[in-house]
């Protein structure tokens, strides 16, 4: 059990120390809940903090069914079989890809504050939520980060459903994960306390990360 996303942060950046001093890291939440757990792992690793913001493409009648997933910079990332079988149109997707574009430039521009994104080519790039269950948006996430050029992804969180976890190693270089329980229910049950994460807890962790530097300094 974690205490809260705090805590699940501070234990995953304990795991995460031995990717200090390997290249030039940088640390990416996925918002909301992910970027409190990123905050603490940016802090412990001495790392810039970021956003990483992205939508899954939702087969129209089946929208739970991912055909692909967009990410900020144009990124797009399709996947051929899930088009062919769901016999997709190209309208189709086009105007799937509208509405969801809209709303990811909308949440980038809310969570950032007007700030640039870091550039993630060549780094080892970190991969953070506070959990996983499905793994469509951890695999987007993944996808996405993977298409800026980094030199390796890394995907890390506190815990998982250990088939998911297996699953997710074909999308990562590397996945960190604390705690894979067999009998895996919902996230919010490994943590005492889960209140959901506002918006404006994602711009405060973002803004402290960008005032402080992250130091490693654990004070906080």
């Amino acid at each position: 059990m974690f205490v809260d996303r705090r805590d699940a942060g501070l234990r995953l950046g304990e795991r995460l120390r031995g990717l200090q001093g390997t290249g030039d890291v940088v640390v990416l939440g996925l918002p909301r809940g992910g970027v409190p757990v990123a905050f603490q792992v940016a802090r412990a690793l001495g790392a810039p903090l970021d956003v990483i913001v992205v939508r899954k493409l939702g087969v129209p009648y089946q929208p739970e069914l991912g055909f692909g997933a967009i990410g900020e910079g144009g990124v797009r990332v399709v996947n051929p079989d899930v088009v062919r079988l769901a016999n997709i149109t190209r309208d189709e997707m086009a105007e799937v890809e509208r509405r969801e574009r809209a709303e990811l430039e909308r949440r980038a521009r809310r969570f950032r504050a007007g700030h640039e994104p870091v550039d993630l080519a060549g780094r080892t790039v970190i991969v953070v939520d506070d959990g996983i269950a499905t793994g469509g948006t951890a695999r987007a996430a993944c996808q996405v980060a993977r298409a800026h050029g980094p030199s390796r992804v890394v995907l890390a969180v506190p815990v998982g459903a250990p088939e998911t976890i297996a699953s997710l190693r074909r999308d990562a270089d590397e996945v960190v994960c604390l705690d894979t329980p067999d009998h895996f229910y919902a996230i919010g049950s490994w943590y005492d306390d889960f209140t959901q994460a506002s918006d404006e807890d994602v711009v405060e962790c973002l803004r402290l990360a960008g005032g402080q530097g992250l130091s490693g300094d654990r004070s906080q």
